[in-house]
């Protein structure tokens, strides 16, 4: 029997930031709207990371719903830390970014946002809760998004 909060088959993200003229990526799966006027958004991020890091420093950031073909970029955005390798040299190496709104973003994307940031809340747990409005959007596909059980079912994930 799976957990609680496992039982949800949600969409898969990564949180695109840009700091001191570098990118760095990540995997969420804790990200919900949360208010239709204006467009809101809630995104939970780990503790130590690069994404953390970057947020304290730069006020928008892209999220970006991911679509299946993508699911391959999960083991090296969500299970290795920005602090320890350069995410941005891995993903122009392997050719897997475009270009919106002047931002690098993952190439073949289902949706795009850009995210202005509101507010953030320690929770006391192991992420840091973020609210974000939506300043701009462009949604390329509603076929193939990527899920969580997309992941554990490909055993990215346990």
């Amino acid at each position: 029997m799976r957990r609680p909060w496992n039982i949800i088959n949600s969409p898969v993200y990564s949180l695109a930031t840009y700091a001191n003229g570098k990118l760095n990526m990540n995997i969420c799966t804790y990200v919900t709207a949360i208010s239709m006027q204006p467009k809101q958004y809630a995104i939970a991020v780990y503790y130590d990371t690069q994404t953390l890091i970057n947020l304290g420093n730069q006020s928008t950031c892209i999220l970006q719903l991911l679509s299946q073909e993508q699911a391959n970029l999960v083991r090296k955005l969500g299970k290795q830390s920005g602090t320890k390798i350069d995410k941005q040299a891995w993903l122009e190496k392997n050719q897997y970014l475009d270009y919106w709104q002047d931002y690098a973003v993952l190439a073949n994307s289902c949706a795009y946002l850009k995210l202005e940031l509101i507010n953030r809340v320690n929770t006391g747990g192991d992420h840091e809760l973020f609210y974000f409005t939506v300043t701009q959007y462009k949604a390329q596909s509603d076929h193939n998004i990527l899920m969580f059980q997309d992941l554990v079912d490909a055993n990215i994930i346990l």
